[in-house]
């Protein structure tokens, strides 16, 4: 709970930070979740860097009999002021980030950079995660036979076997993945037959499974569960299909029956580490 509202009855929680500040703000959170209250309020103050930005947010806390500062700096200067100011005010103040530094200095021997927002800097990881999602989503459910081609893992399956969100889990792995839907009324494309056996997975469930889901998704949209789409004949008739296609392309086939998203991607990642 974040309020903007102060009054001496809250525990007012001042977060200062040379960066965004989301780290003090969540660790802020979670403490106070600790304790059978609502009656708190936390503001984040982010990018504050020097000591003329600490020093009135301190002055103001210090106004304040129920007041908690938690800080992320690292700058030397701001982070002795407020050490100093921590005691003259008589302020109960949290030093998120100056213990581990502490620790990692004596462990390593050397003295941090000291620079602000080190962990949200942009890095070649980051346009990587970006560019696999936006992978997953342009040749997600067969749009267009060429991912086949470019990805790093296809996923092939009849439909409610979670080939789009496990696209997106693979995808947050760093993985261009592009996921094809097999219906017997379709003809699966050739790019599929003539990608590397190593990076197709076919995804199977069980009909009373897919039964289930499938029922629920009809449900949620509103239409009637006697459709077609969710007929236990039809399902069956589906799987049947799907798995002679995947024996046809040599893919290893998974059962994701009873496998969380995680628990798939997972034993995918462990057979592509293997592979190459």
């Amino acid at each position: 709970m974040s309020d903007s509202t102060w009054d001496e009855s809250k525990l007012m929680v001042y977060v200062i930070s040379d960066s965004i500040g989301e780290t003090g703000e969540l660790i802020a959170k979670a403490s106070v979740k600790q304790f059978d209250t609502k009656d708190f309020a936390i503001k984040r103050f982010p990018y504050t860097n020097t000591v003329e930005q600490v020093k009135p947010l301190l002055e103001d806390a210090a106004k304040h009999k129920r007041a908690l500062v938690v800080y992320t700096n690292v700058d030397k200067d701001t982070r002795a002021y407020m050490k100093q100011k921590e005691c003259e005010l008589n302020l109960h103040m949290v030093d998120v980030m100056g213990p581990p530094m502490d620790e990692i200095q004596s462990i390593l021997g050397y003295e941090p950079m000291r620079q602000p927002g080190l962990i949200r800097r942009l890095d070649d990881n980051y346009f990587k995660k970006v560019e696999a999602i936006e992978f997953a989503v342009q040749y997600d459910d067969g749009k267009d036979p060429r991912g086949v081609v470019k990805a790093d893992i296809v996923l092939v399956g009849v439909s409610r076997t979670s080939k789009t969100p496990l696209s997106m889990y693979l995808a947050n792995k760093l993985y261009k993945v592009a996921n094809v839907p097999l219906v017997p009324e379709v003809p699966v494309p050739k790019e599929v037959y003539q990608k590397d056996k190593r990076r197709l997975f076919g995804l199977v469930a069980n009909s009373d499974k897919l039964y289930t889901i499938r029922e629920e998704r009809l449900r949620a949209l509103g239409l009637n569960s006697s459709a077609k789409y969710a007929n236990v004949d039809r399902i069956k008739e589906e799987v049947d299909y799907s798995v002679q296609i995947m024996k046809d392309i040599g893919c290893t086939i998974i059962d994701v029956s009873n496998k969380a998203i995680e628990e798939t991607a997972e034993i995918i990642n462990d057979y592509m580490v293997s592979r190459f």
